[in-house]
């Protein structure tokens, strides 16, 4: 069963596509006073959902935000990542479900302040509630992504590997990039493009020094079996003569200040405005400008920046600047030092900033802070609305960073910024259940860690776990050690771990399918599937893959294997040296060896087996073998 609550909201968010009446039924499980809302936790209560968050699969424990945030350091001190996904599943003496549709900072404090309490608080009570009961968990999910809509599905080709590096500058550099893998026998479906691509970062340009014959490129890429997936940040870079922002500034698609005027910020380009998303109008205005791209061929975008992430604004950046004057000529004790040197690391993402620009959206004017967790979502609507116009005939490869409820019906996200830490695999396998439950099945995380040295070891163990995540791609920062998997020496491992992707594609693809059509999750805890089995609620280092597959990754340094919780009997399936195997394990716990190059699961069924290909339109649907 399904209840709206409506208290006062002044817009449509658009997260939802069912025209849910309001009931005038007291709100059940919570009390409300003073605009929090609180509800008595059982002490066996397991709360699962916040999409992407850190801090485990069952989040009791800690405090959490919506807010979309630009956070590079993901530690398990944050209380918000990129996207604001505000679902609670709660499982105690009570079952149920509960969406807060509110477009600005709310907090939910699960436990942390107080152990049996969950207090969840927006900044105003403009807000719609909805609660969720009856069934199993996977009832309770399903009849809440029936709420929400279904979710984006991508091409086949986004199932294939993907090669990324932010420091991937020339056509050369690209060319390398293909050839490496090529002559290595690793299979690769795309190759991304990041902001080195772009004439100066200005959004749909192409620096032709470095690019010489762009068009030509991609089609020459794309006979090679190569798709070349370009980036699109959030801000367009302030400069007469660049005629995305002519355009803007003369239409009036901008985000505006107090008066009216444009507002700068300061982002890759320098100075930059933002496009106005919530505005109908500047969205389709700015959407229609990825044409420049797919005339060139391109199928596909990854959106960045769209918390929106702001280095400064100039209104903040020019008082920095009169600030730090103050402290020249002195000498500087410790706590001046770190006063002079906050000046300018505090302008960043300021809420201050965000608390000074504006929108205009159908149902009026909004400040910023107030409709923050929109942007990036509107950005992915605004690109996939006029994606599907200007590609008619062929589905688009599209996934965004930021993102709210809603976002997941346009595209997938990635989990963005993380590191090369051994931690960084457990947590994207963490994150990947409370993504599903809010609709987003098309995701993953950066392979390897996008910030930081990635070793040999972290990059093999990290493949075998990204082997089943449906984004799969190798991505990390200019300036870090390359972790391409062409990068270690002997690629023998890493190209039978990228093979097996691709043998699996059958099974995962179609797995994918069925819970995009049916609104379900693609990969789920243990204790969806296993909900009267106590060891299984408290398993949170394995998952379910579709109906039929369970993973349980190695995450630790030089460990030689790990210890699993087989919920019933399955088939313990080993990929060894580019061998497939297969035995029948009992149910109970289990240590596994799992030597580094190894990938191990487990099935509860026959699995369809591809042969091994170079790229996703090189696989063979109508002649596949069966394990399990």
């Amino acid at each position: 069963m399904l209840q709206k609550y409506s208290y006062s909201p002044k817009l449509r968010t658009g997260a939802v596509v069912r025209d849910i009446p309001v009931t005038d039924a007291p709100l059940p499980y919570f009390s409300l006073e003073d605009g929090v809302f609180s509800y008595r936790m059982s002490d066996d209560a397991c709360v699962y959902g916040l999409g992407e968050s850190v801090r485990g699969i069952n989040k009791r424990g800690w405090i959490y935000e919506g807010w979309c945030s630009d956070d590079p350091f993901h530690t398990e001190d944050k209380r918000s990542l990129y996207g604001a996904h505000n679902f609670l599943l709660i499982d105690g003496a009570d079952r149920f479900g509960v969406f807060f549709d509110y477009p600005t900072r709310i907090t939910f404090d699960v436990g942390y302040s107080d152990p049996s309490l969950l207090t969840v608080t927006p900044g105003k009570m403009n807000l719609d509630v909805y609660i969720i009961t009856g069934g199993s968990l996977k009832d309770i999910v399903r009849e809440f992504r029936s709420l929400i809509g279904k979710s984006y599905i991508p091409p086949l080709f986004a199932f294939g590997y993907g090669q990324s590096r932010w420091g991937y500058v020339t056509e050369q550099d690209i060319t390398a990039v293909a050839d490496n893998h090529e002559k290595a026998g690793i299979p690769l479906d795309m190759i991304y493009l990041d902001i080195d691509y772009m004439d100066s970062f200005k959004d749909f340009t192409v620096n032709r020094e470095r690019y010489p014959d762009f068009e030509g490129f991609v089609k020459r890429m794309r006979s090679r079996g190569f798709h070349l997936i370009p980036i699109i940040d959030a801000a367009v870079k302030r400069e007469e003569g660049y005629s995305v922002y002519d355009e803007g500034h003369e239409k009036g698609f901008f985000c505006t200040d107090e008066n009216g005027e444009d507002y700068v910020v300061g982002v890759w380009p320098g100075m930059s405005c933002l496009p106005d998303f919530l505005d109908p109008e500047a969205s389709a205005w700015f959407g229609e400008k990825y044409r420049v791209l797919t005339d060139a061929g391109i199928d596909g975008f990854w959106n960045d920046m769209n918390e929106p992430a702001l280095f400064y604004s100039e209104k903040a950046l020019s008082a920095a600047f009169h600030d730090i004057k103050g402290y020249e000529g002195k000498t500087l004790d410790a706590l001046s030092y770190f006063s002079a040197r906050d000046v300018f690391t505090r302008l960043s993402n300021s809420q201050k900033d965000y608390e000074s620009f504006f929108h205009n959206a159908p149902e009026g004017r909004f400040v910023h802070s107030d409709v923050h967790n929109l942007y990036g979502y509107k950005m992915t609507e605004s690109a996939m609305n006029a994606l599907k116009k200007l590609r008619p005939d062929e589905p688009t490869l599209l996934f965004s960073r930021a993102s709210y409820i809603g976002a997941h019906r346009s595209g997938g996200i990635w989990t963005g910024d993380n590191h090369s830490w051994w931690s960084h695999i457990l947590q994207s396998l963490q994150q990947m259940p409370g993504l599903n439950m809010c609709g987003f099945l098309y995701t993953g995380s950066d392979i390897g860690g996008f910030n930081g040295a990635c070793t040999r070891d972290l990059l093999l163990r990290w493949l075998s776990f990204a082997i089943f995540t449906p984004l799969m791609r190798n991505h990390c920062a200019i300036g870090n050690r390359s972790q391409e998997a062409t990068a270690f020496g002997d690629t023998e491992a890493f190209r039978h771990i990228i093979e097996l992707r691709y043998r699996l594609i059958p099974y995962l693809y179609g797995e994918f399918l069925k819970a995009a059509e049916n609104d379900e999750m693609y990969f789920r805890p243990l204790s969806f599937d296993y909900e009267d089995d106590p060891a299984a609620r408290e398993i949170a280092d394995q998952l379910m893959v579709g109906d039929r597959l369970m993973i349980a990754p190695v995450y630790t340094q030089n460990a030689g294997g790990r210890n699993i919780y087989l919920p019933e009997d399955m088939n313990l399936i080993r990929m060894s040296a580019g061998e497939i195997t297969c035995e029948p394990v009992s149910q109970g716990r289990h240590y596994v060896s799992v030597p580094l190059g190894d990938v191990v699961f487990f099935s509860k069924g026959k699995l369809p087996l591809a042969d091994p290909a170079k790229n996703t339109a090189s696989l063979d649907f109508d002649r596949l073998t069966y394990i399990g």
